[in-house]
């Protein structure tokens, strides 16, 4: 009599052995929002200026000491399937802005966390999802009237500056107004005429030793490399770039000369430096007194070099070279060969400085079109310089925004409490259960401020009771002043903590659309992982191996 295997009830009879699956409320909807929650809080204790670091270990056991969002979730590796969709909107608004990561993580995990509210008191996910698109429909709609003002002119260097402060700020609190200066001064120099902005063309260079303040902005670009013959200095520059090795000639295929006489090895010789020679009189003669290779640099055409009085600076990088002959309007040539005059670059000064005890090679263009501007990073440890890097990047990234829409709203919460008191007015004008949700969406824009003052030190029910005082008597630009003793508020226009519109107007939209995304899952089905037993991990070596 054969054995009846007896099947699993439900879904589970159609899926293979080792299948998963969550349905409902409970195991499904309430799992994700706990694991959105529970990402939200990793980065809420990192926003703002008095954001604390965090110490990530990556995979490949690279140190990383932060406390910007998107370096946090990129190297934590989520992999839980709902906090990566938070993930993924976070990486959404770094590539659509560059800034404002952490700020949809935190209003995401606020929206979920009310969410779970709601759900809890009955309401079906749908009239949640429902409540929150109208209520984000109607914030973006009150968005605009809340600016409060704009950048009118991109080549203004203390306009520029005060504009992109605030974003320097979360990262380099201290010295904000020292590196929002020097972003300034170097988006404005490669700023073209048309308003386009690259934020590729804003390179910046780290080299250890002194301090942060001991950073400069070059126009043109910097490399950690010393020259390879004894010219340092070359002014009015006409420039040649090689992606090829500069050396004696070889034939493509492999030769056998026999030499039967010590006169016909120094005529063989003879031979291939007259070659080489006329190759670098042919470049000499068409005017150039600087050349930039690919590859390396042979002895006997390195006396050549310097016999000619031409300046040879090696490159191993492709992308080094690519971008150098942006800088001086050079063509990359892949054989030694004069260039014409459509191909050569030119460069005010190339010359050798030392910056501390690191040689560097400096191109430095006097014009104020440069195409490249380049930062250069001082500070007293590496992870130091990394995190002035993503302020950089942060910086540029905000110019850009505002070279797309130069409008500004407040900062310090006050934008958030405004939305917040807007909001919930609307919301009791809705019938039906969609104004819950418009009411808990409108109290989720309080994490902001409420993250803010935690991260100093305050206590944040006083500043909100202070902050939505203050906005009821129609003070809408005022927001948190995190430099007050206590629980102090403040103008923020006064202040000078000013946000991007496009950075506030992006961020409520990503983090809204991820929230509803986690909202609408009513099930989670995973099947069983491919392949067989899993090998064990590799410990380290024994004792006895060698």
């Amino acid at each position: 009599m054969a054995l009846r295997v007896p099947q699993a009830p439900g879904i589970g009879q159609m899926l293979k052995d080792g299948a998963k699956h969550y349905g409902g409320l409970e195991e499904a909807v309430y799992r994700n929002i706990t694991a959105c929650k529970e990402l939200a809080q990793t980065t809420r204790s990192a926003y703002g200026p008095f954001g604390m670091n965090k110490m990530v270990i990556n995979h490949i056991e690279k140190l990383f000491v932060t406390n910007d969002a998107a370096t946090i979730i990129k190297e934590l590796e989520v992999q839980h399937p709902a906090a990566k969709m938070l993930v993924l909107a976070s990486q959404q608004m770094e590539q659509e802005i560059g800034d404002g990561t952490n700020f949809v993580l935190v209003f995401a995990g606020a929206l979920l966390e009310y969410a779970e509210d709601l759900l809890r008191m009955g309401l079906s996910p749908t009239e949640v999802i429902e409540g929150y698109e109208l209520a984000c429909k109607k914030t973006l709609e009150i968005l605009p009237d809340l600016s409060c003002g704009a950048l009118k002119e991109l080549k203004d260097e203390a306009e520029v500056t005060r504009a992109i402060k605030t974003s320097v700020m979360s990262k380099q609190y201290g010295n904000e107004d020292f590196f929002a200066g020097l972003i300034a001064k170097a988006c404005i120099a490669v700023q073209t005429r048309s308003n386009t902005f690259n934020v590729d063309n804003v390179r910046t260079t780290k080299i250890l030793g002194s301090g942060v303040l001991s950073s400069s902005a070059v126009q043109g670009m910097v490399f950690k490399k010393i020259v390879e013959g004894t010219l340092k200095k070359v002014d009015n520059a006409k420039i040649a770039v090689f992606s090829c090795p500069i050396e004696a000639s070889h034939t493509e295929t492999k030769g056998t000369v026999l030499i039967k006489s010590a006169t016909e090895l120094l005529n063989y010789s003879k031979g291939e430096e007259n070659s080489l020679e006329l190759q670098i009189k042919g470049i000499a003669d068409a005017g150039i007194t600087v050349v930039i290779c690919g590859g390396k640099v042979g002895d006997m055409a390195l006396h050549f070099l310097n016999k000619y009085k031409i300046m040879a600076v090696r490159l191993n990088s492709k992308w080094d070279l690519r971008r150098v002959g942006k800088v001086i309007g050079a063509t990359a040539l892949p054989r030694l060969t004069p260039p014409t005059s459509q191909e050569a670059g030119h460069c005010d000064h190339v010359f050798i400085s030392e910056i501390g005890d690191t040689p560097c090679v400096i191109f430095k263009q006097d014009n104020d079109a440069s195409c490249i501007s380049t930062i250069v990073i001082r500070g007293s440890t590496d992870n130091l310089m990394d995190d002035i890097e993503r302020a950089v990047d942060d910086g540029v990234n905000t110019f850009k925004a505002l070279t797309k829409d130069g409008r500004f709203v407040p900062g310090g919460g006050a934008t958030e409490i405004e939305l917040a008191k807007r909001l919930a007015s609307y919301g009791e004008t809705i019938p039906g259960l969609s104004q819950y949700a418009i009411k808990q969406y409108s109290q989720a824009f309080e994490a902001i401020p409420r993250a803010l003052a935690e991260n100093v030190g305050v206590k944040a029910t006083e500043v909100l009771s202070k902050l939505y005082a203050a906005h009821q008597e129609g003070q809408q630009n005022t927001g948190f002043d995190i430099e007050a003793e206590g629980a102090g508020v403040k103008d923020m226009l006064e202040a000078g903590v000013i946000d991007a519109y496009l950075t506030k107007y992006w961020g409520i939209k990503l983090a809204t659309n991820a929230a509803v995304t986690v909202l609408r899952v009513d099930q989670i089905i995973m099947a069983k992982q491919a392949g067989g037993p899993k090998p064990p991990k590799q410990g380290g070596m024994d004792q006895d191996d060698d």
